[in-house]
């Protein structure tokens, strides 16, 4: 996708060094960073210069080909693996990513595991671009459904980032959309600001400005009142972790997008890579919850007026704050579940009916 009319992806191996777009200095500052350790892996992934389940994925494991260059030896791969895994807990493509690479590397002579190990870190990559472009065309025919009744513009509410800056190209819940963008369908997205970090503020509507698409930044709370005025068609999202039932844990507030969606009668998607899918639990309460520091909710970055960033503090000292990173939304709230195989319902028959 573009940034300033040129194409990018979100991350990319060059010259023994991973190259990623700091998403931490979004939107005011366009910074490309090298990655040359493991532990700049592990940072990354931590302090959110990569984020979403796909690219932190895609990330995890070009850690481990910059951990095999820095050291090549067993036991500092396993405690790399280890460490990568625990860097985020939620997403379940960081784990799935690293289990991969480790299994394909296991048993493979000292001498070719660099290469090898390197070979599948791109083919994760290459997967997940053609799995989001595929997300994008399934997408498509709901929103040229909806366009067809209309004979008008689509009104599409998103919450969080779940676009190409989330994964490597496309996106998952705005690959349909750029798909109708592409084909002339006119589309208008409403962009929840999604606190406290601002991923839809930040990036969202950042990428999709990026793009020419049309797009309003509105707060968390104001998508119930637009879907009560009938101000939105439908609702994408996308997902950290599905269950096999069709749970969906995303960024916090998609639950009550949600529950909003069906008390107006609002189709509510999630757009997912089945890389995506946790096929090993059914309860959502088995889902390891993200709780990260209080401080995001407490202090507030922005640019001031000579276009440096700072941040600032917004709650009172005293006080205390709880920082929830996701939610669970129940599989009987999702009208869809939109992936690189298809459309199906949200449920274990309509996820082993796609995915055999």
């Amino acid at each position: 996708m573009k940034i300033k009319g040129k194409e990018y992806r979100t991350i990319w191996f060059e010259n023994n060094v991973v190259k990623i777009i700091d998403q931490t200095k979004l939107p005011h500052q366009f910074i490309i960073k090298d990655l040359k350790t493991v532990k700049d892996s592990i940072n990354a992934i931590k302090t959110m210069e990569v984020r979403g389940a796909p690219l932190i994925g895609a990330t995890a494991a070009y850690g481990l080909v910059l951990s095999i260059l820095e050291k090549n030896d067993q036991s500092f791969l396993k405690k790399s693996a280890e460490d990568l895994i625990a860097s985020r807990p939620t997403a379940i493509n960081l784990k799935w990513a690293v289990d991969r690479l480790m299994k394909r590397i296991s048993g493979i002579n000292s001498n070719e595991v660099f290469k090898i190990a390197l070979n599948e870190a791109k083919k994760i990559v290459e997967e997940d671009v053609t799995f989001c472009k595929n997300i994008g065309e399934n997408g498509l025919k709901i929103i040229e459904e909806i366009s067809n009744k209309k004979k008008d513009k689509v009104n599409i509410l998103t919450h969080c980032n779940a676009g190409w800056l989330a994964t490597i190209n496309w996106g998952t819940a705005t690959s349909p959309i750029y798909h109708a963008h592409q084909k002339g369908i006119k589309v208008h997205v409403w962009v929840d600001e999604t606190r406290p970090r601002n991923q839809g503020a930040n990036l969202t509507s950042y990428e999709l400005n990026e793009e020419g698409i049309s797009n309003t930044i509105i707060t968390d709370n104001a998508g119930g009142i637009l879907m009560q005025r009938g101000q939105v068609d439908m609702c994408i999202v996308g997902t950290d972790r599905t269950l096999s039932n069709g749970d969906v844990c995303n960024k916090i507030g998609t639950y009550l997008k949600a529950l909003s969606a069906k008390d107006n009668n609002v189709p509510f998607y999630v757009a997912l890579p089945s890389s995506t899918i946790d096929w090993s639990i059914k309860d959502h309460k088995q889902i390891p919850i993200e709780e990260r520091n209080s401080e995001e909710l407490s202090h507030v970055e922005g640019v001031d007026e000579n276009n440096e960033i700072k941040k600032v503090r917004i709650y009172p000292q005293k006080s205390k704050s709880l920082n929830l990173a996701f939610d669970v939304t129940p599989a009987k709230l999702v009208t869809g579940l939109i992936t690189e195989k298809g459309i199906c319902e949200a449920s274990e028959k309509g996820l082993k009916g796609l995915f055999k």
